[in-house]
């Protein structure tokens, strides 16, 4: 029949596919078609692609990661060795032209994020899992005694069983009040999906809040004569240290009160080893921009909880 014949059918070759199979065969290179010698070698003498192309398996995509990423010198080690060991030197090797070696700036930052909300996601789901225990379920209370919702201008909550709301307008204290009215076990469940919701988002929130940051930075250290997209590279190698903190923390929260002071003193030595300068200058500079990326961070993290609160 003729369905079962038009099944039998194999789509035509494009021009550019059916010019690689001639050259496959006519013993020329498949990449930059120069004839290959005989017998026929390894590589292309001209272009140093491999001379016999197959598909690919599962196991080359894995040696070809690992391999660039996760090799005792591939990229991945010499980033992070000099992103941890000297601050700022990764922005500053990138700037002074030095970039094949390491993971770039993006690739590296959209990396450590994804680590920092793995991390967070599977805190999250062992911390929730006490709800599943029988007799963590009967010790609860039927009804949430206290209750703390921070958003930047207002707060609401419940204290002692009574629900307060300050800093807000009506409506949207009608509507918290809506939601937090419901049992203990029901509000802890809404409170993880709140949670889920802003580790979701994470990412996003991030890449808004980085122009912003980057910025900032132009403005503070305009003397320096650097490009927008510069102070860009330096906000994401910033920001790529920060996460791996914050992952390290949320695994090991004992940690927490060491990295409040690390998280600054490492800011400090990577402004001066990239933008140089007297140390009082690094200081206020400093200081103005972490006050105003923490009001955009608080900002941006309460409109989006109670966004996802509400919704």
């Amino acid at each position: 029949m003729a369905w079962r014949h038009a099944f039998r059918l194999r789509p035509v070759p494009s021009a550019e596919v059916r010019a690689i199979t001639l050259a496959a065969i006519d013993g020329r290179c498949t990449n930059c078609e120069a004839p290959l010698p005989e017998p026929r070698p390894n590589f292309c003498p001209e272009c140093g692609q491999e001379a016999n192309i197959k598909p690919p398996t599962v196991a080359e995509f894995a040696q070809q990661f690992s391999g660039t990423y996760f090799a005792p010198k591939g990229a991945m080690w010499q980033t992070l060795k000099l992103l941890l060991a000297r601050p700022g030197e990764l922005t500053a090797q990138y700037l002074n032209g030095r970039r094949r070696q390491y993971v770039l700036p993006l690739r590296l930052f959209v990396l450590t994020t994804l680590l920092m909300l793995l991390v967070i996601r599977i805190a999250s789901s062992l911390q929730m899992s006490v709800l599943d225990d029988a007799a963590v379920l009967q010790a609860l209370p039927e009804r949430p005694g206290a209750v703390v919702l921070e958003l930047g201008v207002g707060r609401a909550g419940m204290a002692e069983g009574r629900f307060y709301c300050e800093g807000l307008p009506p409506w949207l204290c009608t509507r918290i009040q809506a939601k937090l009215d419901m049992p203990t076990r029901e509000l802890l469940l809404q409170v993880e999906r709140v949670q889920d919701r802003l580790a979701r988002n994470a990412g996003l929130v991030m890449l808004v809040l980085l122009p912003a940051f980057a910025a900032v930075l132009a403005l503070l250290f305009r003397y320096r004569g650097l490009s927008y997209t510069e102070h860009l590279v330096f906000a994401l190698h910033l920001h790529a240290f920060w996460f791996l903190v914050v992952a390290v923390v949320v695994l090991l929260p004992a940690l927490a009160v060491p990295a409040l002071v690390l998280i600054p003193a490492y800011a400090g030595l990577a402004f001066r080893r990239v933008y140089g300068g007297r140390a009082w200058g690094l200081v206020w500079r400093g200081a103005l921009l972490s006050a105003v990326h923490l009001v955009l961070v608080m900002a941006i993290v309460a409109i989006t909880a109670l966004v996802a609160l509400l919704i």
